[in-house]
């Protein structure tokens, strides 16, 4: 069921808020041992639907009335256990409410539970986690990719109808395109970040997972907006979309990604084109290879500083003590990196290649409305399978370049190879999501 007619069942009450989230808790009890998906359920999840139901028939329900919405472990969730998928924060409850929590509270959608992920966010496969490895609702024995991993496979388990996920390279738009759902990254400063225990302050965004282009919307729309616990963040300005829209597409993401993953992305830029009379045009990206690279010394610097408060004395265990291997490799290269013999060398260093990326971004869109390439360069490999620390790095090459140009970017389904979701990725100029989201349900229509 589509969340547009989720919601006017629910508000004509022909299906209440109450039997939503029960149908929901069902399910998880049934089958999340399966799939290791739910870390903690929101006991009072029930009685909160009772309440929203009240709301409805009194005629005050807000835009999300009844709607059941899972949450990654690293957005705080007042009473709910926040543990970054750690035996760090193994017992952590969170005494109060990220500011995203508190604009879905007011808009009365009801958080049904805290989903797991790749530890501290630092994985693109979702088996980092300390408490085992997410499965794959789409393709079962393989990865559903990271490290929001859980929230993807929450939505494509059909265990809620919406959900909350941080993307600092990618880690939204990646498992959503391995889940075969709808991932979104806002732009850099749209979304509070109030409340989310950051992997990289000046990369980190929290975004919506949805199973249609109208659910990420409409989640989006809630939560984003200033804050003023958060200097970061604006009012949106949407500039004013085009009714014929210019599709960029880039040789430079085709070389990076599988042949017959790219085949897909351009096929369908094609139908785009022919159905709407849109115009394809080829961009260049001088420096686009950079981003890996431009990417990890900025994440490991600012996760470093970031894990500084996991000492032992305030919040659980000391963090270096109890983490996995991927965490420990990113708080020893932070260190590294950021030793004083090296007077923030390295870190400076990708800061400036930051900056020519984005402003390639910016000579890109001065031709092009969107962008359009694959989310991920390849197939998500079976769970366990050996993959090098390089080959895993190279794994958000696609998504990375966004979160470096502080720019919107979401995966939406393009379909399958081998049986198996593959999604296509669309990129757009900052703080235009609305034209993101026009050119997303063009796609969402070729189905």
């Amino acid at each position: 069921m589509e969340i547009k007619e989720k919601i006017q069942k629910i508000k004509a009450r022909k299906l209440t808020a109450e039997q939503n989230i029960k149908q929901f808790l069902d399910k998880i009890k049934k089958d999340n041992k399966r799939l290791n998906i739910f870390l903690h359920l929101n006991s009072n999840a029930l009685d909160e639907a009772k309440k929203v139901d009240k709301k409805i028939k009194e005629g005050k329900a807000g835009k999300l009335a009844g709607l059941a919405i899972a949450i990654k472990s690293n957005i705080n969730v007042k009473g709910l256990i926040a543990n970054c998928a750690s035996k760090t924060l193994s017992n952590y409850i969170s005494t109060y409410d990220a500011t995203v929590i508190e604009k879905i509270k007011a808009e009365d959608g009801i958080i049904i539970g805290m989903v797991n992920m790749d530890e501290f966010a630092c994985g693109s496969s979702g088996e980092t986690s300390a408490f085992g490895p997410i499965q794959n609702p789409s393709a079962f024995g393989r990865i559903p990719g990271g490290s929001s991993s859980g929230s993807a496979a929450a939505v494509a388990a059909d265990f809620c109808d919406l959900a909350l996920g941080s993307d600092t390279g990618g880690s939204i738009r990646n498992p959503a395109s391995h889940c075969g759902v709808v991932g979104m990254k806002p732009s850099y400063g749209a979304v509070s970040r109030y409340g989310l225990i950051d992997l990289s302050m000046s990369l980190d965004q929290i975004g919506p997972f949805s199973k249609d282009v109208e659910g990420a919307k409409l989640l989006f729309d809630v939560i984003k907006g200033h804050d003023e616990k958060d200097s970061t963040t604006y009012e949106n300005i949407e500039p004013n979309s085009n009714k014929i829209f210019t599709i960029g597409l880039s040789p430079d993401f085709e070389k990076l990604c599988d042949k017959s993953i790219y085949s897909l992305v351009e096929k369908k830029a094609k139908e785009l084109s022919r159905k709407n009379g849109w115009k394809i045009k080829t961009v260049d990206f001088e420096h686009i290879d950079l981003a890996v690279q431009t990417y990890y010394p900025i994440c490991y610097v600012e996760f470093f500083s970031a894990t500084r408060k996991f000492d032992g004395r305030k919040y659980g265990s000391r963090i270096e003590n109890v983490c996995g291997p991927e965490v420990l490799r990113r708080i020893l290269g932070g260190s590294e990196i950021s030793k004083e013999e090296y007077h923030g060398l390295y870190y400076r260093r990708a800061l400036k290649a930051k900056e020519i990326i984005k402003k390639e971004f910016e000579k890109a869109f001065s031709q092009v409305d969107v962008i359009l390439c694959p989310t991920v360069p390849r197939l998500p490999q079976e769970i366990g399978s050996k993959v090098t620390v390089e080959e895993m790095y190279g794994y958000d090459a696609l998504t990375i370049p966004a979160n470096l140009a502080e720019i919107p970017a979401m995966s939406v389904p393009a379909g399958k190879i081998q049986d198996i979701p593959v999604g296509i990725q669309i990129i757009a100029p900052q703080f235009s999501e609305e034209i993101m989201f026009q050119v997303a349900s063009a796609i969402e229509k070729l189905k």
